[in-house]
């Protein structure tokens, strides 16, 4: 029988580890959309049981572009998973969020390239509403976690997610400015348009190392200056973390949950066993009779 878990953690950057947890095992999970970025780690964490996956792999192995996040969500759906909180390293695109400080974003604007970001297809046609592509409800958890855990945490805001792995230019970084956007990291899509798909409540809490390339006085960015003010944040996400766990719902007053209700567009009928197979986690969740 699969491992059960309610809650999983996708460490980005820096975040490699998950402490507090007992009770712990790993598991190793093969996906049809081959193998997730490690070993997921289970435990439990405040009477909840917990899993963690650093999406980049122990000891940073895997690129933006590379991190198989349809196998690292299917893998947590197939476990269960009914809510993500993502950890990921973000610049800064505004004078008042500063480095160190956290923020938990509410919008996204996708710039990355070449992504599957579905997991449909191949027979199987569907359409996700993704107006909202935070959780309502688990977005203000996470922020009210970190500001607890001693973070400056800002509620809101838009999250471009670029291609990388380099930096942008300046040019690009005054851009995004201009439209309006907050931070600027490369990992949250496709997980969130993935995690709505599976029905999986999903938020982020973005950890500022830097003010990407736009400030006239800040340091300019690189992998030292983020992975050192990275580490030290770490422990305040960590913390942040723990207490999310402790603040779950007793149950789902989102709508995240139903995101496919409305969203398949193929004929039951019409979609082969095959597909029906390979997106079982994802399927069962929302349409009985539909898995093989």
């Amino acid at each position: 029988m699969m491992p059960q878990a309610q809650l999983a953690v996708l460490g980005g950057s820096g975040f490699y580890e998950m402490d507090g947890l007992s009770d712990i095992e790993r598991v190793r999970i093969d996906t049809p959309f081959g193998s997730p970025s490690d070993a997921i780690v289970l435990g439990t964490l405040h009477g909840v049981r917990a899993a963690f996956l650093p999406r980049h792999g122990v000891g940073h192995r895997i690129l933006p572009a590379e991190v198989p996040s349809r196998a690292n969500i299917w893998a947590l759906a197939s476990m269960g998973v009914t809510h993500i909180v993502s950890v990921s390293a973000v610049g800064s695109l505004r004078e008042e969020i500063a480095p160190l400080h956290m923020a938990v974003p509410d919008q996204l604007i996708d710039r990355t390239s070449g992504r599957a970001s579905t997991f449909f297809g191949n027979g199987i046609v569907a359409h996700i509403s993704f107006d909202t592509p935070f959780c309502p409800e688990l977005s203000p958890i996470v922020h009210r976690a970190a500001t607890d855990a001693g973070a400056e945490t800002h509620a809101g805001g838009t999250l471009v997610v670029i291609e990388g792995p380099s930096f942008s230019t300046r040019a690009e970084s005054s851009l995004y400015r201009s439209w309006g956007a907050h931070i600027i990291g490369m990992t949250a899509l496709p997980e969130a348009k993935l995690a709505r798909e599976a029905g999986i409540c999903y938020a982020t809490l973005a950890c500022v190392t830097d003010y990407d390339t736009w400030h006239g006085t800040h340091a300019q960015v690189s992998v030292d200056l983020i992975v050192r003010n990275l580490e030290a944040n770490v422990a305040r996400a960590k913390d942040a973390v723990a207490r999310v766990a402790a603040s779950l719902p007793a149950a789902r007053g989102c709508a995240c949950a139903r995101a496919l209700d409305d969203a398949i567009i193929t004929p039951l009928h019409l979609v082969p066993e095959q597909a029906k197979r390979r997106l079982a986690p994802i399927l069962a969740r929302r349409l009985e009779g539909m898995t093989a």
